[in-house]
């Protein structure tokens, strides 16, 4: 291809348009995707299962006719192993679900198919969407966590072994391993996707996740799951009037790395003539830190009751979140729901002009190792409140290893948060 970039290094959308203008053919994209599967999984480990190329070709001529006339022109797909899909099996990342075969696809998996996209696989998940890692390892360096709970979609994407991915987030699981691995990782508002389909872990923080390589890809993906219009054509990119900056300090701890490539991104903003704000909260933000705790394990203790039965089967850090949520009053609970409501409400009559606001995605880099998948604070305020967030790559450390920042828009102007994220990406690369 042309500027260097491989066949199966393209975006979604871009894939699409060279399709249509007949520079490639569909059949050579879906081989380029399996050639870097072929030669980069026994390292990376982002498939739990996955069809082989034979019989994904198989399957893409049978239906030739279909595809051709699709949206998305039988490109696969990845998907998240706690999303069901009724061709593979769906194991949720735990021996309690070994072999368990849905007899349906989740609602996103379903539409997704009907646009014309195949499942080339399910990725690799932590147990049940929460802390206990499965294989995967982070494509940019494969000494490090790829980050989690979507830790194979996530890689699947960073490493271009597909071009588009579905994950989940009730905490981090999207973004901090978007910011891990350099993607591009989305969470919608809210209740804004169908979550029919997927494994509950905690309802009032579920969320599904998109995983590309470019922002158009994911406009094209929402339009996709919202059943609206959707194009493959260049999305209209919008500058930020103004941004509200949130540094990590006011969340939890944070690396100077970080700190760096957040003051480095306020700077950029400003050379462009965009207004910034810096958030002085105190420790409001910090509170939804520990509020988003208590929700979840409320939560999780009672969607996972009937595994929960099977206590020696679940690992110890989730074990652990179920009896915290056992033993806590419905009080707390209900406290929290509330305070977080207060709290989305107070930020953005803090700043009722800023767009959107910026903040680090993760507290640093990767870190080293294979056994955790990293602190997820730097989620859980936006989460806890509902907000859209999405992962902008484009910064790095000194070594090169990816440093994630976010944008997060005010609820249910997820359309404007994607197009002010589109032209954030073009400023940082």
């Amino acid at each position: 291809m042309s500027n260097n970039i491989e066949l199966n290094e393209m975006g979604l959308c871009q894939m699409l348009r060279a399709i249509e203008e007949g520079v490639c053919t569909t059949e050579a994209l879906i081989n380029a995707c399996f050639e870097r599967i072929e030669a980069r999984e026994p390292e990376v480990g982002a498939w739990q299962v996955k069809r082989s190329r034979d019989e994904y070709l198989a399957y893409y001529q049978a239906n030739k006719a279909f595809f051709d006339a699709s949206l998305l022109k039988g490109l696969p797909l990845g998907v998240k192993d706690i999303i069901d899909t009724e061709e593979m099996p769906t194991e949720m990342g735990s021996p309690i679900h070994t072999g368990r075969q849905p007899v349906e696809d989740a609602t996103c998996v379903a539409l997704i198919r009907a646009a014309g996209g195949i499942v080339l696989g399910k990725t690799v998940t932590t147990e049940f969407a929460y802390f206990k890692p499965g294989k995967t390892k982070n494509p940019a360096d494969l000494t490090r966590t790829p980050g989690g709970s979507s830790s194979g979609s996530a890689a699947a994407i960073a490493d271009g072994m597909v071009p588009m991915a579905l994950g989940s987030q009730t905490a981090a699981s999207v973004i901090r391993p978007a910011a891990y691995c350099g993607a591009i990782g989305y969470v919608g508002s809210r209740g804004e996707f169908s979550l029919r389909g997927g494994q509950p872990l905690a309802q009032s923080l579920d969320s599904l996740g998109l995983f590309a390589r470019n922002v158009e890809d994911i406009q094209l993906l929402r339009a996709v799951l919202l059943r609206q219009p959707a194009s493959t054509k260049t999305s209209e990119l919008v500058a930020p009037k103004c941004v509200l900056v949130c540094h990590g300090d006011l969340v939890g701890l944070t690396s100077a790395a970080m700190e760096n490539a957040t003051q480095r991104a306020v700077d950029m903003l400003k050379s462009q003539g965009v207004k910034v704000i810096v958030l002085e909260a105190g420790d409001r933000i910090k509170d939804m830190v520990d509020h988003h705790i208590n929700i979840m394990a409320w939560e999780v203790c009672r969607n996972l009751a009937i595994e929960s039965f099977q206590k020696n089967q679940l690992s110890d850090p989730l074990a652990t979140l179920m009896e915290q949520g056992l033993n806590m009053d419905r009080s707390t609970y209900v406290a929290s729901l509330d305070a977080t409501q207060a709290c989305r409400d107070w930020l953005w009559s803090y700043a009722p002009e800023a767009d959107v606001i910026l903040a680090p995605a993760a507290p640093d880099i990767a870190p080293l190792g294979h056994s955790a998948t990293g602190a997820p604070h730097m989620s859980r305020p936006w989460q806890a409140m509902g907000l859209p967030v999405i992962n902008v790559p484009g910064m790095k450390d000194m070594s090169g290893v990816p440093l994630g920042l976010q944008l997060i828009g005010k609820v249910r102007e997820d359309d404007d948060l994607l197009r002010h994220a589109g032209w954030f990406k073009e400023l940082l690369n």
